[in-house]
């Protein structure tokens, strides 16, 4: 039986919506698509036929026939065999033959368990498209808005480098939400020089030099080590982090206070720390051991969970540490870690994020529950989390961005910046699964399952 993946999508504005797939899965995937107006009422649909375009990473788009039924589209994802982002665009045609186009989706297919890394290939931006009657009206709008941005340039163009170390939800969603708020600001002034170094930091380091080499005019580094590599390639171009828990501990400021100095800055997804302690021990009051999983090569992590192990045990719990030192000794680590706790905690750590399918395979069998770090682990693997938007937090990196290249804002004064928002979430289908009852305050997680 197909799963079925619902999602919104904004006429005419932004939107920023996926699906998630794996390469070369057999069971079919449905999508129904809710095409909403910038109200955020639905769109007349009555007299229009749907088809989906999705261009993948590599080769020629692929066409879906779509349908419509009760106001929203609907079209069922094929096998797809090249991990990666995959672009869609639903294509609307009148009874005139008018043509409005809505993008905003992004298929996101995963490698499966037998792939490496370097399978997966880089994300591909999504730009929206419209072009019926009413909306080529909104479309000149926003070709004219862009033209502004670029004309408030004085004619100066940006080459920006982004450095992401890996390829999962939440540093994917950072990056997309960077790019959106320079492109929206500066228009086609920016040009973006996009990399993945698939979980190396040495690759980070390779990235960093081409930038400098090329003359960037700014860095944004997507998570700790693109950072670290960052600051030791250049001291010159201004470099924004963001996906950084704290800025202090991973360039090994003592005694930090906040700005960062030279030609340094960004955003942190740091949630408060004592209150996921106090979240875990709100869900777990009877538990005994607390197992905090995370990956020694990555240094805030280790921040994380020392910050949170001291909060917990003056909550009473005893505390044990399982570090890993790469996925290689994953599997092994949490087994250990599952076969002598009561409950886990894995925090924003992007080795764990990339791995969430072995966690949970160990984990949910064995019946102990994992307190997520940030939602795209506790999508996969965990029970609940108290967690951030990144596309908000790469959203609020891109402004920073537009402020020292447009405005000429100066670097080394600024402090670095934090989610505005931080969510209680939990995952409907492992609480389900787990017996676990989730008192009101809670936001449901979606996945596979809750979108049936």
């Amino acid at each position: 039986m197909a799963t079925t993946k619902k999602v919104s999508l904004d006429v005419w504005g932004h939107s920023n919506e996926q699906a998630i797939v794996t390469r070369g899965e057999v069971k079919s995937r449905n999508l129904e698509i809710a095409l909403i107006d910038i109200g955020g009422a639905p769109y007349e649909l009555d007299g229009y036929t749907a088809r989906i375009y999705v261009i993948p990473p590599y080769g020629d788009p692929i066409f879906l026939d779509a349908s419509i039924s009760q106001g929203k589209v609907i079209a069922e994802i094929p096998c797809l065999n090249t991990a990666g982002k995959c672009q869609a665009q639903i294509v609307l045609t009148n009874e005139a033959g008018e043509e409005l186009r809505v993008t905003g989706l992004t298929i996101h297919v995963q490698p499966s368990s037998l792939e490496t890394a370097e399978d997966v290939s880089s994300t591909i931006s999504v730009v929206a498209i419209l072009s019926d009657a009413e909306a080529a009206t909104e479309a000149a709008s926003s070709e004219e808005a862009k033209s502004d941005a670029a004309a408030s340039t004085d004619g100066k163009t940006y080459n920006v480098g982004i450095c992401q170390l890996v390829q999962h939800v939440a540093l994917d969603a950072a990056t997309q939400g960077f790019k959106d708020a320079l492109t929206d600001a500066l228009g086609d002034a920016v040009t973006f020089d996009e990399q993945n170094a698939q979980g190396d930091s040495n690759t980070c380091s390779t990235i960093i030099n081409s930038f400098v080499s090329e003359g960037a005019d700014l860095i944004l580094a997507n998570a700790t080590a693109s950072l670290q590599a960052a600051a030791a390639g250049t001291s010159d171009i201004p470099i924004l982090g963001t996906a950084v828990t704290e800025y202090g501990v991973a360039l090994g400021i003592d005694d930090f206070d906040g700005t960062v100095g030279g030609n340094i800055s960004g955003t942190s997804d740091l949630a408060p720390l004592d209150e996921q302690a106090d979240m875990l021990h709100e869900l777990f009051p009877d538990a005994k051991n607390v197992g905090l999983l995370y990956c020694s090569a990555e240094p805030n992590s280790q921040y994380q969970v020392d910050t949170v192990k001291d909060a917990l045990e003056k909550l009473g719990y005893t505390c044990e540490d399982y570090a890993f030192s790469d996925s290689n000794d994953l599997s092994s680590v949490v087994t250990t870690a599952a076969n002598d706790s009561d409950v886990i905690y894995a925090p924003t750590d992007n080795t764990v994020a990339s791995n969430t399918e072995i966690i949970n395979n160990i984990c949910l069998p064995a019946k102990v529950p994992v307190i997520a770090g940030e939602e795209g682990i506790c999508q996969a693997c965990g029970v609940a989390t108290l967690s951030i938007s990144y596309y908000d937090l790469g959203y609020k990196t891109g402004e920073m961005a537009v402020s020292i290249l447009q405005d000429g804002k100066d670097i080394s004064k600024m402090p670095i910046e934090y989610a505005p928002k931080f969510t209680k979430e939990y995952n409907k289908d492992i609480c389900d699964e787990l017996g676990i009852k989730i008192p009101d305050g809670y936001e449901a997680i979606e996945t596979d399952k809750t979108a049936e």
